[in-house]
């Protein structure tokens, strides 16, 4: 970016001459955010008009520069240090920031003498992603040296959920550099959902700034229930009687338990379906889809085996007729 010849920082950055410090914050916030390359992609005019905000906000952020820039205009930088021409040569280097407030706290940290260090003691460790939805190339801590790494406060944690923590909600608490944070994990959660705790992330030493905490839950798997999606299923065992005759069955519920009635003569592998008895949704609860499987006992007893002898001599069809024919070629 040229910087020769005289710019009006204070018209560049839209306030009077007697704003005083916050004021030209305000100011350089707002117009940063509407002419950032992350907003304006490909757009050379508001890269430009982004280095000149940012290059007014460094001489004016600076009361040592602002003093010597109202004293003595375009020539302040030959007063007492500043590049030729008056202006700074402020350039930026989009590429080392993860996203758009990682680029404003350095600035303001860098032209307000807060740039802080890394560290974040104890608690979570950082992220390699930005969850506003901007990628980074580097990964907290420990990361490639010179890259802005330490300006990422912000913390991510897994969490593991029993089946019925995740439905029914429960409390955790958690350490968080020496803070027991209480987290409140509504019914209803599934895996892959993420919790945001605002402020409860690192801390950056020196400055008082605090990132967000981010939580990935996940759900352990459980021996009946299974969720796919919103869907809850499960598979209902059925005796070859209850298959074959039908009537009330009892069964479990997430609930407890309840009674279907089994159509006679039913296939397996259909579904019954138990409204209302499903996974807690936003708009209220889900519906529940078992399965019916036939279960056949280890053993029969005598009695069992004496009548299951009876149907097979009493048995009027061959169950494998229509498939011996389809099954010729």
């Amino acid at each position: 970016m040229s910087t020769n010849g005289y710019r009006d920082y204070f018209k560049v950055l839209g306030v009077e001459r007697s704003a005083d410090a916050d004021a030209i914050k305000r100011s350089f916030r707002k117009l940063a955010r509407q002419y950032h390359p992350d907003v304006n992609p490909d757009d050379a005019t508001a890269e430009a008009k982004f280095k000149e905000i940012s290059e007014a906000y460094e001489v004016l952020s600076d009361p040592e520069k602002r003093r010597r820039y109202e004293q003595f205009g375009q020539y302040w930088g030959q007063m007492g240090g500043g590049g030729a021409g008056g202006a700074p040569g402020f350039d930026v280097d989009f590429g080392r920031y993860g996203n758009f407030d990682d680029f404003i706290n350095d600035l303001l940290g860098r032209f307000g003498g807060q740039s802080g260090s890394s560290g974040a003691p104890g608690g979570f460790g950082f992220s390699g992603g930005f969850p506003g939805g901007f990628s980074s190339g580097f990964a907290g801590p420990g990361g490639t040296p010179g890259r802005s790494a330490t300006l990422n406060l912000d913390a991510e944690a897994t969490i593991n959920l029993s089946f019925s923590e995740a439905f029914h909600g429960c409390e955790r608490t958690l350490a968080v550099n020496e803070e027991r944070v209480q987290v409140r994990m509504p019914a209803g959660v599934k895996s892959g959902s993420r919790l945001r705790l605002k402020g409860k992330g690192n801390l950056q030493p020196g400055t008082g700034r605090r990132g967000d905490l981010y939580l990935n839950l996940k759900l352990q798997d459980h021996p009946i229930w299974k969720l796919e999606g919103d869907q809850l299923r499960a598979e209902l065992p059925l005796s070859l009687d209850e298959l074959a005759l039908g009537g009330e069955v009892r069964v479990a519920t997430p609930d407890g338990e309840a009674t279907v009635q089994v159509p006679a003569g039913v296939a397996l592998g259909r579904s019954l379906r138990l409204k209302g008895k499903g996974w807690p949704l936003k708009e209220g609860r889900g519906d529940l889809l078992l399965s019916l499987s036939l279960k056949v006992p280890d053993r029969f007893s005598d009695a069992e085996r004496e009548l299951l002898e009876k149907l097979r001599l009493a048995r009027s069809s061959d169950p494998r007729a229509d498939w011996m024919k389809a099954a010729k070629l």
